[in-house]
């Protein structure tokens, strides 16, 4: 065997010959102070990480709530929720379908008509297989809607409308009042 170098011990800091590779301390009690030690670190080290999730979940928010678009996610996601509520029970508008997974589906998409996407009248229960896959199966859709609101509120839903610039107190207004709807409910 091969004569090792000295080292230095990692808590008592004395010279010591190793007996085995990797050997940090020169005795046992040393080696239970290093193990104390990392312990700790590791404890030190996991409250510390906790704390900074903690401060930055609280930034993220705070940064959040003064984003427009934040608040148009938050007012959308309550908006279609209570959609949902609203025509439980009733089939799909395109196509009758009773069963299966069903979304707030858009007459006028948000995209083509952003001015109306909190419009009662211009969203309704869909199937997931019209809505996703058959772009709303809009045909079919307008039928359902003609028979649902009439021609006359089709024909306005089809029409221009003015632009709207909702601010974020506007969308917190929307948010809340779609939410107590949907508890109501």
């Amino acid at each position: 065997m091969k004569p090792t170098k000295q080292k230095r011990c990692g808590a008592c800091k004395t010279l010591f010959i190793p007996t085995r590779p990797l050997q940090a301390a020169c005795g046992l009690q040393c080696s239970i102070a290093i193990a104390q030690d990392r312990e700790k670190l590791k404890r030190l080290r996991a409250a510390h990480t906790k704390a900074d999730r903690q401060q930055n979940r609280k930034d993220k928010q705070a940064f959040n709530e003064r984003d427009r678009s934040w608040w148009i996610k938050k007012a959308q996601y309550e908006f279609n929720k209570w959609i949902r509520t609203r025509d439980a029970g009733l089939p799909c508008i395109s196509c009758n379908v009773t069963t299966g997974q069903f979304h707030a589906s858009h007459y006028r998409s948000i995209g083509a008509a952003p001015e109306i996407r909190f419009s009662e009248i211009n969203v309704h229960r869909g199937c997931a297989q019209c809505n996703s896959y058959k772009s709303g199966n809009i045909g079919e859709y307008r039928l359902g809607l003609i028979k649902k609101i009439g021609i006359e509120q089709v024909e306005w839903l089809e029409g221009p409308h003015e632009p709207k610039h909702y601010t974020i107190d506007q969308l917190r207004e929307i948010r809340d009042k779609y939410k107590s709807l949907s508890k109501e409910m």
